[in-house]
C-alpha cells in the first residue's frame, strides 16, 4: 500500500494539507486529494511508489501547460505537494498503525510528517503522533525538542502547523497536523425521521448512536449504519455514553418528557451541541418546565442548545431536515456562520495550516 497526503499547498486547490488517499497495489483507492481531477495520475505514481518501496513528493502545478498535460485543468491556480509513502507494515510505526491508534484513542493529537520539495532528497514522511495518552521515548526526544514551539502553536490554536526547520544539517519542511476525534452524533429517538440524519451521518464518516426507549425501533434492520444502538430510559442515557466536546446530540423521540428529561442531564455535560426537534415554543416550555424544577439554565448553557434544530433552507421532508440538521452541526463544530459562500468577505478556507 501507498499512503498519498497532500503535505503544502501554493495558491489554491480543492483540498488542503492533511488529505488522504490510501492505495493498494491492486489500484483499489479509499479517500481522496482533490476533486478527482488528481487521482488518476495519482494512482500510477502511488503504484511505482509501492515497486519502488520508497516514499516519493510529486508536486503538481495547475498554473503550467504540463498540469493541463496530464488532465488537471483544476482551475485552482495553485501547487500541490503531495507525499506518497510506501507502507512498510513491518515497521511497528507505519502511517495507518499511527492513524488507527489515533482513532482508539479518542483524543486530540497531532500527527507529524516531514517532507523535503527537492525531489533528490530522502522523503522520511509521517514518524510520530503526540497525544496525551502517548508515552515519549527516548529515541524521539530530540525531535520534540526541534519541534517543541511549533508543536505548542498546534496545540493551543488546535490548528495545524507548516514549519521549515533544520534536521541532520538538512532542512525540511514539517506538517504538523492537528487531528481532531471523529464526531459523534447521538440520535435520541429513533422514528422513521431519524433514519436520513443516521445515513447523512454515516456519509460524513461519523460515528453515531441511537437512542431510543421501544426495542421495537432500536434496531439494526432500522439503523444499519449506527456504531451504537441504546435502548434506556431517558434517565439512563447520560451514564450509558462518554461525552466530549466532540459528541453531539439530536433530540427527536417527539415524546416531550422524554426529551425533557434527557436535555437536563445533558446541559452540565462537556458536548457543544444540543438540536431538539420542534417549535420554538416546545423549547421555551422546557425552559420553563426546568426553571420550575428548580434547576437554573446559565446562558452558556443555553447557547450550546438549538432549537428548532437545524438550518434554515426551507426544509419540509424528513431528508431535507435531516439535510439541515447535519448541515448545522457542521458549522457549529467548524465555528462557522453557515451561510451562502457567495456573501464571504473572507477566504472559503480559512489559513490552515499555519505556515511559520
Amino acid at each position: 500500500m501507498v499512503l498519498a497526503t497532500v503535505v503544502k499547498v501554493e495558491g489554491s486547490s480543492y483540498r488542503r494539507p492533511g488529505a488522504r488517499m490510501l492505495v493498494t497495489q491492486d489500484g483499489q483507492m479509499t479517500g481522496a486529494i482533490s476533486g478527482g481531477c488528481l487521482e488518476g495520475d495519482a494512482l500510477k505514481k502511488a503504484i511505482l511508489a509501492i515497486h519502488q518501496r520508497k516514499n516519493r513528493l510529486v508536486s503538481y502545478d495547475t498554473n503550467t501547460d504540463e498540469g493541463s498535460a496530464i488532465g488537471l485543468q483544476l482551475g485552482c491556480s495553485g501547487i500541490v505537494h503531495i507525499l506518497f509513502e510506501y507502507v512498510d507494515l513491518e515497521r511497528r510505526d507505519h502511517p495507518i498503525a499511527l492513524l488507527r491508534r489515533l482513532l482508539q484513542q479518542r483524543e486530540e493529537a497531532l500527527l507529524i510528517t516531514s517532507f523535503s520539495t527537492d525531489k533528490q532528497r530522502e522523503q522520511i514522511g509521517t514518524r510520530l503522533l503526540i497525544a496525551d495518552s502517548e508515552k515519549k521515548t527516548s529515541a524521539l526526544e530530540s525531535q520534540l525538542q526541534i519541534l517543541e514551539e511549533h508543536i505548542n502553536i498546534a496545540k493551543t490554536k488546535r490548528q495545524s502547523v507548516l514549519a521549515l526547520i533544520e534536521e541532520e544539517g538538512q532542512r525540511n519542511e514539517v506538517l504538523i497536523e492537528y487531528l481532531a476525534p471523529t464526531v459523534h452524533l447521538v440520535v435520541v429517538g429513533a422514528g422513521n425521521d431519524a433514519q436520513p440524519v443516521v445515513e447523512m451521518a454515516h456519509l460524513l464518516g461519523w460515528e453515531i448512536t441511537v437512542v431510543d426507549g421501544r426495542p421495537s425501533h432500536v434496531n439494526a434492520t432500522r439503523f444499519p449504519q449506527a456504531s451504537q444502538l441504546i435502548v434506556a430510559p431517558a434517565t439512563e442515557i447520560v451514564t450509558k455514553i462518554s461525552i466530549d466536546r466532540w459528541t453531539v446530540f439530536v433530540l427527536m423521540t417527539h415524546n416531550y418528557s422524554y426529551d425533557l428529561t434527557v436535555l437536563k442531564e445533558l446541559m452540565h455535560s462537556a458536548t457543544i451541541y444540543i438540536g431538539s426537534l420542534g417549535p420554538k415554543a416546545k423549547l421555551l416550555r422546557m425552559f420553563d418546565d426546568i426553571h420550575q424544577a428548580g434547576i437554573t439554565i446559565t446562558e452558556s448553557q443555553k447557547d450550546k442548545i438549538y432549537g428548532p434544530v437545524g438550518l434554515d433552507i426551507g426544509a419540509e421532508t424528513s431528508a431535507e431536515i435531516a439535510l439541515a440538521i447535519i448541515a448545522e452541526i457542521k458549522a457549529v463544530l467548524s465555528d462557522r456562520p453557515g451561510v451562502p459562500l457567495k456573501f464571504l468577505t473572507t477566504k472559503i478556507h480559512a489559513e490552515n495550516p499555519i505556515i511559520i
